[in-house]
């Protein structure tokens, strides 16, 4: 549990497209617990990033970086129950990790980054939860084409699936806390009250605590 006694610090990672933003909105909704959003509206670098992703990789690595850390730092100090898009994890073990295997990042570059990473996690207590939604490729094409944003509409399914396959590996050596796998090929959660009651009750079973938060 975070620093604050009965609260609780849940987070939700998956792929671009996977509906992280989304179930952060509606557990949060539902378990009153404080959603806490990944910086992309106002992110100075994404845009720039996907039109020449060599050349501001280690730009917006770090920009998440620094975001990602002030925000998790602030999760475990604070006093409410929160849920969190995306994790620190990610940054370095999914998305620096691809772009350096892809040839987008030099290796001084991700040396220095990964360097950084590690001193931080020295510093941050792990989620209580972590919930990871598992999508293919085809939903995350299909989500990322229906939400819209300009800057995303270039993403090609090679790169995709190259995240997808970091994602498996991370997850198949998780070990920092309680860890919640949701295929979501078949869910609508936004749109199917049904399907988000059946997230919510294996949220429930994963996080023994949740009678703190029933009303």
């Amino acid at each position: 549990m975070s620093t604050a006694s009965n609260t609780l610090f849940v987070t939700v990672a998956g792929n671009i497209g996977a509906g992280k933003s989304s179930l952060t909105k509606l557990l949060g909704e539902r378990f009153h617990w404080k959603p806490y959003y990944e910086s992309v509206d106002d992110n100075p670098y994404l845009s720039d990033f996907y039109a020449d992703m060599h050349r501001w990789s280690f730009h917006l690595q770090i920009y998440f970086l620094a975001n990602r850390f002030k925000c998790h730092k602030m999760i475990v100090e604070s006093s409410e129950s929160v849920i969190q898009d995306r994790s620190i994890y990610e940054d370095a073990e999914i998305f620096a990790h691809n772009l350096h295997d892809i040839g987008r990042m030099e290796n001084r570059d991700y040396e220095n980054y990964v360097s950084l990473f590690h001193v931080m996690m020295e510093y941050l207590q792990p989620p209580d939860l972590m919930i990871y939604l598992k999508a293919s490729v085809d939903t995350l094409m299909r989500q990322i084409t229906r939400r819209g944003r300009s800057f995303e509409q270039g993403i090609q399914r090679d790169y995709l699936d190259q995240l997808n396959r970091l994602y498996t590996d991370w997850i198949d050596n998780y070990k920092l806390g309680p860890l919640l796998v949701i295929p979501s090929d078949n869910l609508d959660f936004v749109n199917k009250k049904e399907d988000l009651q059946y997230v919510i009750s294996l949220v429930k079973n994963a996080l023994p605590q949740y009678q703190l938060f029933e009303q």
